[in-house]
């Protein structure tokens, strides 16, 4: 997600700001294209600050299972939880690709809170697959 993300700020012209601890950055060469678009902070609250959207995933995709608990270490510090929504813009959005682990990556406040627009992200996520489905059977 992140790499698309990247390619997003590229194209588009906005700034992201990637919160990741060292040993999880983003392919180099990805970051590298996307020059000023795409900044690593390290701290998530200085990454958070005033943003206008705030995005995570999940620590261990699928195939990374046998390091969840490296992962979990890792990101620890990384939840997206009331704090870092509060260092957001005010009204700020927060979106996830789902399936999210409450009380991992993310907090049950947040994702269930009136700044969590995932199920919105979801449903827009189901109609632009059913419409590439549509295109690809023609």
């Amino acid at each position: 997600m992140c790499h698309s993300y990247i390619n997003a700020a590229r194209q588009y012209g906005f700034t992201l700001n990637i919160a990741s601890p060292e040993g999880y950055d983003p392919d180099s060469s990805i970051l590298q294209a996307a020059g000023e678009s795409a900044v690593i902070i390290r701290d998530p609250l200085d990454a958070a600050n005033n943003a206008d959207l705030v995005v995570t995933d999940v620590w261990a995709s699928m195939g990374q299972e046998e390091e969840q608990a490296l992962r979990e270490k890792a990101f620890a510090r990384y939840q997206v939880d009331k704090h870092i929504m509060q260092a957001a813009a005010d009204d700020a959005l927060f979106m996830h690709c789902l399936p999210a682990h409450r009380g991992e990556e993310v907090a049950a406040a947040v994702i269930d809170g009136q700044q969590s627009v995932v199920w919105d992200e979801a449903e827009n996520r189901l109609h632009a697959q059913k419409a590439l489905l549509e295109y690809l059977l023609q």
